[in-house]
C-alpha cells in the first residue's frame, strides 16, 4: 500500500499540470475542469492496485484521464440536451501590452478550435500539446505511431485554418 501511494504522488506531482490542461480541454468551465480533475485522480487511485507495469506509469494514466474525460464528456452532452446551463462571467485582468491581448486572442481561438474537434482528435492534440512523443500517444491511444503522424498532421492543419477564421 505504501508503494502503490509513494509511486501515485510521484506520478501525480509530474503529471498534476498536463492532466489537468486534458480535462480543461473536454470541460467547458473552470469548475468543470476542476471537478474532472478530481474525478481523474480519483480513478487513478482506484486502479493504483491493478498496475502492473507493462507500460510506463505515464503511459497508464494519461489513458486513464482520457477514458475519464471522455466518459465525462458523453454524460455531459446528453445532459446538456436536456438543461439550459448559465454560464458565470469571467473577467480576466491583462497586463499591459497588444503583444499580450495577441497572444491571448490566440490562446482563446485554439481552445475554441480545439473543442470543436471530434473527441478522439481532441486526444491526440491534447497528448500532443502536451510534448509526449508520438510512440507515447500511440501507446496511449492504441494506434500505431504512423497513424499518429498522419492525424497530427491533419489535425494541425484543421487547427490553423480554423485560427484563420476566427481572427
Amino acid at each position: 500500500m505504501e508503494k502503490q501511494k509513494t509511486t501515485f504522488l510521484s506520478a501525480l506531482k509530474e503529471n498534476q499540470d498536463k492532466l489537468y490542461r486534458i480535462c480543461s480541454i473536454y470541460s467547458d468551465n473552470n469548475e468543470d475542469s476542476k471537478d474532472l480533475f478530481q474525478e481523474v485522480l480519483v480513478h487513478i487511485w482506484k486502479s493504483m492496485s491493478s498496475f502492473k507495469g507493462n507500460s510506463s506509469i505515464d503511459t497508464w494514466i494519461f489513458r486513464i484521464a482520457l477514458n475519464v474525460c471522455l466518459r465525462f464528456k458523453s454524460k455531459h452532452t446528453k445532459n446538456q440536451n436536456r438543461f439550459i446551463r448559465l454560464d458565470s462571467m469571467t473577467i480576466a485582468n491583462m497586463s499591459s501590452g497588444k503583444d499580450n491581448e495577441e497572444d491571448n486572442e490566440k490562446l482563446i481561438a485554439l481552445r475554441k478550435c480545439i473543442k470543436k474537434l471530434n473527441e478522439g482528435n481532441k486526444a491526440i492534440v491534447a497528448l500532443y500539446l502536451e510534448g509526449l512523443a508520438y510512440r507515447e500517444i500511440s501507446d496511449i491511444l492504441g494506434l500505431s505511431e504512423n497513424h499518429i503522424a498522419v492525424k497530427i498532421k491533419r489535425i494541425k492543419s484543421k487547427l490553423f485554418n480554423c485560427i484563420n477564421e476566427t481572427l
